[in-house]
Formats: structure tokens, C-alpha cells, sequence
């Protein structure tokens, strides 16, 4: 059974090389001359597409996760972002040297005067350290700040849209990249939450509302309580004092228990308490007076000894005869 699953976990990490099928179509067209008229302008188009197109992909990866539940997609973001780093260094690489021969007066003009030029060496800043800290060791020295730090990925992606609107003439095919990036961003935030796996939590949530635990039904909270604290299931085999008991509990003389009282109380549990005294209040009234408690209780008072027959006394052996 592991080595059918094997190959269906391992496909994600190996497809996701494919995002260099774009550089080795472009040095193909470019070895062969099947590049455009103007191959400069081509080549910086193709490479800022795969750059933008990868960059979207990577920001995908954690929606997919939290609606779909997909956990490989999760393990693709890395490799993606770095992709599209890659196509970014070749883009402003074909901008730099192919088209402006690395001359630092016409590059500076070019910044000051076209917008997208400025848009896109924004992005490009701001991506450059997010490549940079992508490794473990990076991530175990910034700790908390590393995360902090990778949420200038939406700073970017908004730069590069923004980009490639100010760079293209026709503003379709930028403006759907712009849609699909407001709803990557969209789906990050917590609005709506997906329903989980296990439970009866299945609801959705706005911003700022209070999830509420459902209604637990009596036998399942009782389960629960078990679980938890397992001296709460003793508690709940013993029988109350209203509900009748086992022959044992009540003392039965055949089931050989305890007297009915010590099953109730236990062996140092209180005593049960006579109807026939007085209250503890009255006794104190009448000073704790043993002649009083006899006279309140005749009952109790012990009857005295009759006479004593002659002939048991006078054939009683061991007596003093006087």
C-alpha cells in the first residue's frame, strides 16, 4: 500500500520542474532563429509572463490548502517562488544587457522616465530577499520575522501586475492577471473558513463574529467528561439514592455486602441521624441535661432490671453468700 501511494506523492515535486519548459522553448526559438522580428521585445515578454504566471501559482498554493484541503500544494510554493525569481533575474537580465548594453546613463533615464521600469525594479527589490531567505537556516535565524518578512510577496505581485498594466497597450490581459490576483488575496483572508474534517463545526464565518460551539446532546457530553477525567466515570457507575440498587449495595444478608448505611456513606461517612432527638439547638437550651433527654424521650430510657428469683440467686456458684 505505501509504494501505490508513493508515486501519487512524489508527482507534485517532480511536475513542478516543468516551470522550466518556458526557458528551454525560449533558448530553443533563440538557437533556431524562431524568435519574432524584434526578438528583444519577445524575449522579455515571454520571460515576464513565466515570471508573473509562476508567481501567481505560488500564491495559490496556500488557498488550495485551506479550502481544498490539498497538503501537497503546500510543499510547491518554494520551489515555484524560486522558479519565478528565476524568470525575473532573466527578465531584468534581457532588459539590462540585451536591451540597454549596461549603460547606467540610458538605464537611469529609462527608470526616471518610464513608470513601468520604476514598478517593475520595485518588485523585483522586493523579491530579492524573500529568494534570499528561502533556506532552513534562514528561516531558524529570523524566527517569527521570517514570516513577516514573506508577506511582501503581495507587495510584489501587486508591483508586477501593476508592471506589466503600465507596460502593456492593451490593458485586457493585464487587468485579468489583476483579477486573479485580488482573488488569491481575497481567499487568503479570514472571511470564509472551510468546513473542517471531523466534528459538527461546519459553518462559515465573517470577520470579527464569534464562532459558537454547537448544541451538545447530554450522553455525548458525558462521553466526553469520560475521556477527560476518568474518575468522572466511576462517579457516573455509582447509583444515586433515588434508584434502586443491587442487592449487594443495599447490604442483602445472601449478597454478603455492607449494612445499607455504610454502602450509602462509607466506612468514616457521617452517621445517619435518629428522628427522635431533639435538635441540637434545643440541647444546648436545656444544658445538656441526660435527665431532660430521658424525660423528652421515654421511649429510649432503659427499663429496670425485675426481682431477682431466690433460687437463681441462692444456685448462682461463685457468689458470696451473706
Amino acid at each position: 500500500m505505501a509504494d501505490q501511494q508513493q508515486p501519487w506523492r512524489a508527482w507534485p515535486r517532480l511536475a513542478v520542474h516543468l516551470a522550466l519548459l518556458p526557458l528551454a522553448l525560449l533558448i530553443f526559438d533563440a538557437a533556431t532563429g524562431r524568435l519574432s522580428v524584434n526578438p528583444i521585445q519577445d524575449m522579455t515578454l515571454r520571460t515576464g509572463k513565466a515570471a508573473l504566471a509562476l508567481l501567481m501559482l505560488s500564491l495559490a498554493c496556500t488557498p488550495l490548502n485551506r479550502l481544498l484541503g490539498w497538503k501537497w500544494a503546500v510543499a510547491l510554493r518554494k520551489p515555484l517562488g524560486l522558479y519565478s525569481f528565476l524568470y525575473v533575474c532573466l527578465h531584468l537580465l534581457v532588459f539590462a544587457v540585451a536591451d540597454y548594453r549596461l549603460d547606467p546613463a540610458l538605464i537611469g533615464q529609462a527608470i526616471a522616465e518610464k513608470r513601468y521600469v520604476l514598478a517593475g525594479l520595485a518588485s523585483f527589490a522586493l523579491l530579492l530577499p524573500l529568494a534570499l531567505t528561502s533556506t532552513r537556516g534562514a528561516m531558524r535565524r529570523l524566527g517569527r520575522w521570517w514570516r513577516r518578512l514573506h508577506r511582501l510577496v503581495y507587495a510584489a505581485a501587486a508591483l508586477a501586475v501593476l508592471h506589466y498594466l503600465w507596460l502593456s497597450k492593451v490593458w485586457r490581459e493585464p487587468a485579468l492577471w489583476g483579477v486573479a490576483l485580488v482573488i488569491l488575496l481575497l481567499a487568503r483572508l479570514p472571511i470564509v473558513r472551510p468546513p473542517r474534517a471531523h466534528g459538527d463545526r461546519h459553518r462559515f464565518l465573517l470577520p470579527g463574529a464569534q464562532a459558537q460551539h454547537p448544541q451538545i446532546s447530554p450522553e455525548r457530553h458525558l462521553q466526553q467528561s469520560k475521556i477527560r477525567n476518568p474518575q468522572s466515570k466511576m462517579a457516573s457507575a455509582a447509583p444515586s439514592s433515588g434508584s434502586a440498587r443491587p442487592a449487594r449495595a443495599q447490604g442483602h444478608p445472601d449478597a454478603g455486602g455492607e449494612p445499607p448505611q455504610q454502602a450509602q456513606h462509607g466506612e468514616h461517612g457521617p452517621r445517619p441521624v435518629d428522628q427522635r432527638r431533639r435538635p441540637q439547638g434545643a440541647r444546648q437550651q436545656q444544658g445538656d441535661d441526660p435527665a431532660h433527654d430521658e424525660q423528652a424521650l421515654p421511649e429510649l430510657r432503659p427499663e429496670p432490671p425485675g426481682p431477682a428469683l431466690s433460687h437463681q440467686i441462692a444456685g448462682a456458684p461463685g457468689d458470696d453468700q451473706e
